[in-house]
């Protein structure tokens, strides 16, 4: 099996210069932990919820939400981010993926063909394929 029989195709995506509350906002709407960051359509980064609530919870816990709402329009996810992540090819094997997702401790990796993110393998995605394989 491959990495492109399992992957989310076309994943939301935010751009390095968006505000954080972009990723706020997206993550409340869709219920997602892991964004892609592009700069154009060039895959520079990934960003995470944990990425977002390190960078308001540290500094907005004892302050009120005026700064915290100014934090969320003023920060950029490009400083955020977690710069020129570990990616993976559609034609890849799943398992070989898999085992990456594994030792690196991350939740998904984005997929690039021919310098292009064409989906993100997640946590999700590896689980959805184990319930489906596994006997009833």
């Amino acid at each position: 099996m491959l990495v492109r029989d399992r992957m989310t195709e076309n994943p939301i995506t935010v751009q390095a210069a968006d505000p954080i509350k972009v990723v706020w906002d997206l993550v409340e709407e869709h219920r997602l932990r892991r964004f892609p960051v592009l700069e154009g359509d060039k895959l520079v980064g990934i960003v995470t919820d944990r990425d977002l609530r390190n960078a308001t919870a540290s500094s907005v816990v004892l302050t009120e939400k005026k700064y915290h709402d100014f934090l969320l329009n003023t920060v950029k996810v490009g400083s955020i981010m977690t710069p020129e992540p570990r990616t993976v090819s559609p034609d890849e094997d799943l398992l070989k993926a898999a085992e990456a997702i594994l030792e690196l401790r991350v939740g998904g990796l984005p997929v690039v063909s021919d310098g292009k993110l064409v989906g993100i393998l997640t946590e999700t995605d590896l689980v959805e394929t184990l319930i489906e394989l596994l006997p009833r």
